[in-house]
């Protein structure tokens, strides 16, 4: 038994801390828009179905946008509250009530979030216009509020600001930002990042993508309900998004903000982070971190399918007395960077 622990615990890390195979062909050590071009054209090679604005597109929302705790509902982008009389900034909505006539009111449409308008050329409704990366459910009040205004930073629920600025709510800002690189890797000058996003570009060298995003990326990590859509789009068009697999990407790129490296391969861990130990890495359920630093961490369980896991957190000791037994991958990050530390709940 003990032999069999020691060759779990000590064999290569193949979930998470490993690049997935569908980047095999891109150079990870390549920055810039060399590595740019690279995931360029990947995500076009791969994108080997064209949706059909109508019908396959409301086909891919009522799959891809299903509110996760109620999946008769789809979430709507922008969207934050469920409880008053106003429909307009309902968050979720019964996916059933999509809209397909003229008369709209408290039904839901299709967001381009990267607005057609803004696109060089105009996206329309195929290709560009129909790629489901970056359409949402929305409700169709707020669509006519946002219409084709620019993001710009700002803080609390959606809102529009002057000059035709428009900020989407702090629940859906990094969502925005992650749709908005893949549509400029994906489709380049016709979807220019600098067209949809007000604010200095300084953290890019090219001066090609708003700072604005690059903060979001950073300060409003992936959700489940991302990387849920990514999956699902992947087997309705074929190619992914790079950011929501792994938002470090960006500042790869771009530079700015240091994003979560959700792989933990692209950036070294912190000298602080590295000197973490994290014991038993056996258990039956009680693991204890040795924060000798005495620094804020956020602790981030995941299975083996890459999915959250229960972790219960007090003073650096973890509970997973909960969880089945089986192999854990622990994520530690100081909010820059993160490794990751195996473990076995007996």
């Amino acid at each position: 038994m003990k032999k069999l622990l020691l060759l779990l615990l000590t064999t290569p890390f193949v979930c998470l801390a490993q690049i997935p195979q569908y980047y095999s062909t891109v150079d990870f050590s390549m920055t810039g828009n060399a590595l740019k071009n690279q995931l360029a054209t990947l995500i076009t090679d791969t994108h080997t179905t064209q949706l059909i604005y109508t019908p396959d597109v409301w086909t891919a929302l009522k799959q891809t946008d299903l509110d996760p705790e109620n999946p008769n509902n789809v979430l709507l982008i922008y969207g934050y509250d469920d409880t008053d009389a106003n429909v307009s900034n309902d968050r979720s909505r019964s996916k059933d009530l999509s809209c397909h006539t003229s008369s709209c009111s408290g039904l839901w449409v299709r967001e381009h979030v990267y607005a057609r308008s803004l696109g060089t050329p105009n996206l329309g409704f195929e290709f560009a216009g129909s790629d489901a990366h970056h359409l949402r459910a929305i409700d169709n009040s707020m669509n006519n509020s946002r219409s084709n205004r620019v993001y710009t930073d700002d803080s609390g629920n959606a809102h529009t600001l002057p000059n035709d600025q428009f900020y989407p709510g702090d629940e859906w800002r990094g969502d925005v930002a992650r749709m908005v690189m893949y549509m400029y890797v994906r489709y380049g000058s016709q979807c220019l990042a600098t067209n949809i996003g007000t604010g200095s570009t300084s953290y890019s060298i090219y001066g090609d993508m708003p700072n604005v995003f690059l903060e979001w990326n950073q300060e409003d990590p992936v959700s489940d309900y991302e990387r849920n859509r990514n999956n699902i789009l992947q087997q309705m068009q074929g190619n992914r998004n790079p950011f929501i697999d792994n938002p470090y990407l960006a500042t790869v790129l771009w530079n700015g903000p240091q994003a979560n490296d959700t792989w933990g391969l692209l950036s070294a861990p912190s000298e602080d982070l590295a000197q973490i130990i994290a014991y038993p890495t056996v258990t039956t359920g009680v693991v204890t971190i040795k924060n000798t630093q005495n620094k804020v961490y956020t602790y981030t369980l995941y299975n083996t399918l890459g999915q959250n896991a229960i972790l219960e957190v007090q003073n650096d000791v973890l509970n997973i007395e909960k969880n089945a037994a089986g192999m854990y991958f622990l994520t530690v990050s100081d909010g820059v960077k993160s490794r990751t530390i195996k473990l076995l709940k007996l």
